[in-house]
């Protein structure tokens, strides 16, 4: 059991899913107030991993799962980007029988087996008394699980697709599309000097927030998201106009990982899938690219117009945090502990409409997230909308 002397209780820490800058000054913010409050803070190392795998023995070291935070711990990291809790994709809810604990595998033998019972065990070893995971959808569905368990949990919205339903904000998305601008304005330089179509693969499984807002500020010409089955044509044929009207003779278009040609599906790098049965997406910015070559004749006088071709992927969630990936989880970090301290949990920090507040946490698990295709994004111009601005979120198009 974890050696614990405090006025109020411990609270454990976890970030779940993939790395994004943001994480270390939410760790930082949560665990200085939590602190000064009178709680001792663990941080659970590798998300959900690091809670399925404590040896529940007083002798044993379990170094590798947790750790205690200091002030100095959390100040030192703060400024950085990623994760000094580290991360995994792990669903105790869901483990495969070669990757259960080796202490436990005795006992659970199935081909996929349900761990949450251990895991609610060894938080009570622990002695954690409120859990706040730091995650997106997947990480947080599992936070609801618990929630559902008798877990006491506030939950914290993480991931630069700024997918998790009830919030206009989640940690990570503004250091993306701050990157993606700053990235495109660079490639265009090589784009104009050779007058070729630019093509940029970006992240965005499900939802294109990440390819629209970049647009809207102007990185690129066209974009095309997952929540709107596109026309390869037409993109060639908006593209090539693009290019024309340039002075420096070349376009760009933004692609969302998770985009789909007209009559097609969502591309794949393998057919492996994580715990929570997500195969990995990769590809489509090259086929994107193969195709405006090759249908580009047809609308430039019979000539081919080559591309340049870039995969944004972790260039745009490594390093330092941007100021809104700085402040936001700062202020996060800070309303979770005002709901520890009035012995309120099942809820999800938030941002919504420009102001912070909390919603049930299992608006994470009862609706999804999605550009509104209708409202702001234009099928025919493939191309974010641009009016109707007033009143509108910070990020426009991220409120439901």
């Amino acid at each position: 059991m974890a050696n614990v002397n405090t006025k109020k209780g411990v609270i454990g820490i976890l970030t779940g899913g993939g790395d994004v800058p943001g994480l270390n000054p939410a760790i930082r913010a949560i665990t200085i107030r939590a602190i000064r409050e009178g709680y001792q803070v663990l941080g659970i190392r590798r998300g959900w991993a690091g809670v399925l795998e404590i040896i529940r023995d007083k002798d044993a070291d379990n170094s590798n799962n947790y750790q205690i935070l200091t002030e100095d711990i959390v100040d030192k990291a703060g400024r950085t980007g990623g994760t000094f809790l580290h991360c995994s994709r792990t669903h105790p809810g869901h483990v495969a029988k070669a990757n259960v604990p080796k202490h436990l595998r005795d006992n659970y033998t199935e081909k996929v087996n349900d761990m949450t019972k251990e895991v609610i065990k060894n938080l009570d070893f622990l002695g954690i008394d409120y859990l706040i995971p730091i995650g997106g959808d997947d990480t947080l569905s599992y936070g609801v699980r618990l929630y559902q368990e008798g877990v006491k949990v506030v939950a914290m919205p993480k991931t630069m697709d700024n997918d998790v339903p009830g919030t206009d904000y989640c940690i990570g998305f503004s250091t993306c599309v701050t990157r993606t601008i700053m990235m495109a304005n660079n490639l265009r330089t090589s784009a104009g000097s050779h007058e070729r179509f630019l093509v940029l693969e970006v992240f965005g499984r499900y939802a294109g927030f990440t390819t629209m807002l970049p647009t809207m500020a102007g990185a690129a010409n066209r974009c095309v998201i997952p929540e709107y089955k596109f026309n390869v044509e037409r993109l060639t044929e908006l593209l090539t106009m693009d290019r024309q009207k340039n002075p420096s003779k070349y376009s760009i278009v933004l692609v969302s990982e998770g985009a789909m040609f007209e009559g097609g599906e969502m591309i794949y790098q393998n057919s492996e899938k994580d715990a929570y049965g997500h195969a990995k997406l990769g590809g489509i910015g090259d086929l994107v690219s193969a195709k405006l070559k090759e249908l580009s004749p047809k609308y430039n006088n019979g000539v081919p117009i080559e591309t340049i071709t870039q995969k944004l992927g972790y260039l745009v969630r490594g390093g330092d945090p941007d100021a809104v990936d700085s402040i936001v989880p700062m202020a996060y970090g800070n309303l979770a502990l005002d709901l520890i301290l009035s012995g309120v949990h099942g809820r999800l920090v938030v941002l919504k409409n420009g102001r912070y507040d909390n919603v049930p946490i299992d608006v994470v698990t009862s609706t999804k997230k999605f550009v509104n295709v209708e409202k702001h994004y234009n099928t025919n111009r493939l191309r974010p909308m641009y009016r109707s601005f007033e009143m509108q979120p910070q990020f426009i198009m991220t409120s439901e």
